[in-house]
């Protein structure tokens, strides 16, 4: 896949969003130096993931959003999307305002294009492109749901046949077993609704909400997730996100996507070796 390749669905393009904010602090001390989207998952770091996912459907014109502490950490990691095949946006959310006050921060990106939204501490074996290709088709929102066994931690949806009918937020009673995952598929007229949005009792934008008003609009379809999934945003998930994917590279071989090649590490010897070449040209000290 090419730096100019774009996902082009029913004659339109779709961009990605990957949110990678947030304080970390259910993963302290790991974070007390780091953003929670650079610790390692598997093979590689978290943040990769999420990124693999929108190329693999296709999709390469990614905006990053991130904390003004971590930006320049996340910046050096990934470039700008030239190693990876895509094309990198960054932008800083300057308080920790919300998942719905970060996403705001995309408006300008979108443009008047469709976006898929990834927390940045999801992870997944699955593929993203047919929920792309059926979200493509559609008129208004969507979400992956997952069965999970301990749907009181998440967003729990109530499902008929093709719409999501109400969201319970970390339920004590949960009346489904689906939890809302962190995939979010939205069209522009999301921006309006942030916009309307008031602050919750913790004082930030949900994105729950964000979600509840595209259901009262009768706008929020869904589609099951097939295949692995975990959050990796505390120690046990991270622990199990990294088992996941050491699985999953151990299956299937060395992950396609090769950030270095070999004319790039040709490279980087014979810079380092021209930097030796000059240091010998200098008296060592006595």
């Amino acid at each position: 896949m090419t730096l100019n390749s774009r996902a082009y669905y029913n004659g339109n393009t779709m961009k990605g969003v990957i949110l990678a904010g947030g304080k970390g602090v259910r993963l302290y001390p790991l974070t007390k130096v780091t953003n929670k989207h650079l610790l390692p998952v598997g093979k590689e770091p978290m943040i990769f993931n999420p990124v693999r996912k929108l190329i693999e459907a296709g999709v390469t014109d990614i905006l990053i959003v991130t904390s003004t502490e971590q930006m320049g950490s996340i910046v050096n990691l990934l470039g700008s999307g030239k190693d990876f095949g895509c094309k990198f946006t960054y932008k800083v959310q300057d308080r920790a305002g919300g998942i719905a006050d970060a996403l705001a921060l995309a408006e300008d990106f979108a443009g008047n294009e469709k976006i898929i939204v990834i927390l940045g501490d999801n992870i997944t074996t699955a593929s993203l492109k047919l929920h792309a290709e059926k979200f493509s088709k559609g008129t208004g929102a969507m979400v992956l749901v997952k069965k999970v066994g301990d749907p009181t931690r998440y967003g729990v949806a109530v499902l008929d046949e093709q719409q999501v009918v109400k969201i319970e937020e970390k339920p004590e009673n949960p009346s489904s077993d689906f939890a809302v995952i962190g995939y979010y598929f939205y069209p522009p007229s999301v921006f309006g609704i942030i916009k309307g949005l008031s602050p919750s009792a913790r004082g930030e934008f949900e994105i729950t909400d964000v979600n509840n008003e595209f259901i009262r609009r009768g706008e929020l379809s869904y589609e099951v997730l097939d295949g692995d999934w975990t959050d990796a945003g505390t120690f046990e998930s991270l622990l199990e996100a990294s088992k996941l994917l050491l699985a999953h590279h151990n299956e299937h071989g060395t992950h396609p996507h090769v950030l270095v090649s070999n004319e790039q590490i040709g490279e980087m010897i014979r810079e380092y070796e021209e930097k030796i070449a000059e240091l010998k040209k200098f008296p060592k000290a006595s």
